[in-house]
């Protein structure tokens, strides 16, 4: 009889050791499952609509040519819808989870070769070479964030979903389903003296608005309905309208009104102050 019995426990054990196979066998092929609020290094997960996602595309006007990074990727969608419209996208996202599944997601929607994913802090990253950059931060974050936005090129266009940059006002708003979106246009930095043949255009900026002074001759008018968008200018002075583009230390454009014809400026070098004795 006590043969049978070892036989019999030993049977059990066996069965009982191929079910726990079993279930660590389903528990390893189970996907990784993101939940709604589930917490992040700065904010909980909470996906954008698809729907907004193409609205915010749209809103920066995303075509093949366009590098696109996600801050704060989650899932990957905006990355992926990005890519299938033909432009290169790159998601920075800080959970190791979330940048496996948006791989995978990419890769089951055919745009792998379009779209990346790294794990990352945002605030550690290198996204100068982006001509969108698109996310959905907290309003602090998005401030925090700001003074590195305002050193990229002039011109790359920044979609928030749901929060702004505070003082920094958008230039487009629009939205879907009861939801907001913002764009921003990187503005080019303008404000101080820039010498002009017949005179001097003095300009003080707040984000992409402008005021300020030109002079010429002996006889001085406010710079009025001043704008930024990129690097585009524009503005009204002495009744006459400026239109132009701004490189680097140069821009150059055309005057409707006065005397009509083209203008053209160069930034003032000014010389270093005495150091005090």
């Amino acid at each position: 009889m006590k043969p049978a019995r070892h036989l019999h426990v030993s049977v059990l054990t066996l069965l009982l050791f191929f079910s726990a196979c079993g279930v660590l066998a389903q528990t390893a092929q189970k996907p990784y499952e993101p939940q709604v609020g589930q917490e992040g290094k700065d904010v909980i997960w909470v996906p954008t609509p698809q729907g907004l996602v193409d609205k915010m595309l749209d809103m920066a006007k995303v075509t093949s040519s366009d590098y696109i990074i996600d801050l704060g990727s989650g899932d990957g969608r905006t990355v992926i819808t990005a890519a299938k419209r033909g432009a290169r996208a790159t998601g920075i996202e800080y959970n190791p989870d979330m940048v496996e599944l948006s791989k995978a997601n990419a890769t089951k929607a055919g745009v792998s070769a379009k779209a990346a994913f790294m794990k990352a802090d945002i605030f550690e990253s290198d996204f100068s070479e982006a001509t969108v950059i698109t996310m959905y931060l907290l309003p602090q974050l998005n401030v925090k964030l700001r003074p590195k936005i305002l050193d990229l090129k002039p011109g790359t266009r920044i979609v928030s979903h749901a929060f702004t940059m505070e003082e920094w006002m958008a230039d487009q708003t629009d939205s879907f389903d009861n939801r907001t979106a913002y764009l921003w246009i990187v503005p080019a930095k303008v404000e101080g003296v820039w010498q002009m043949p017949q005179g001097e255009l003095n300009l003080k900026q707040i984000f992409q608005m402008i005021a300020g002074s030109l002079r010429t001759g002996g006889n001085t008018v406010n710079v009025q309905n001043g704008k930024l968008r990129g690097d585009q200018i524009s503005f009204t002075a002495g009744g006459a309208e400026y239109s132009g583009t701004i490189r680097g230390n140069n821009m150059e454009g055309t005057v409707k009104g006065g005397s009509g014809g083209s203008w053209n400026a160069t930034r003032a070098v000014r010389p270093a102050a005495a150091p005090a004795k």
